[in-house]
């Protein structure tokens, strides 16, 4: 993709470095095969990849779903600093609504494919304006 992008090695490889240093990443590890790093390790490559053109929104599915509870809050704590340094718009799909509150200004919960609310995580919680929204805060409370 960076070569159709038009970018010279040079260009590449420093790319590959400013984005090992944005996501904390050693760049030794990238030599290794996806079956030797850690499902940390792996989500910050993803997040690499992501981030290599530049795009102007970045669109993260479900991007720490598979990891366990203390790797995942780490990195979501690391996701939320990246996002204000980088100064991009992120598209955040997620089941995990603390996820949501912890990462994104405004939340849109959909049931089939329809917004049924849109507002922070607290608004979501204290007001929910049907009993969709209320059994789906319910139930990760």
């Amino acid at each position: 993709m960076a070569k159709e992008a038009g970018l010279t090695d040079a260009q590449i490889q420093a790319r590959i470095d400013e984005l090992c240093e944005i996501t904390k990443l050693q760049i030794n590890l990238l030599k290794l095969y996806p079956r030797q790093l850690s499902g940390g390790q792996r989500q910050r490559i993803g997040i690499m990849r992501a981030l290599f053109l530049d795009p102007p929104v970045l669109l993260l599915d479900e991007p720490l779903g598979s990891l366990d509870p203390i790797t995942k809050a780490d990195l979501q704590q690391e996701l939320k600093e990246l996002i204000t340094k980088l100064k991009k718009t992120v598209l955040l799909v997620t089941h995990d609504l603390f996820e949501a509150g912890l990462l994104c200004n405004q939340i849109l919960l959909l049931n089939k494919g329809i917004i049924v609310q849109k507002g922070s995580m607290k608004e979501l919680i204290d007001n929910p304006l049907n009993d969709f929204v209320k059994k789906f805060v319910g139930s990760q409370l």
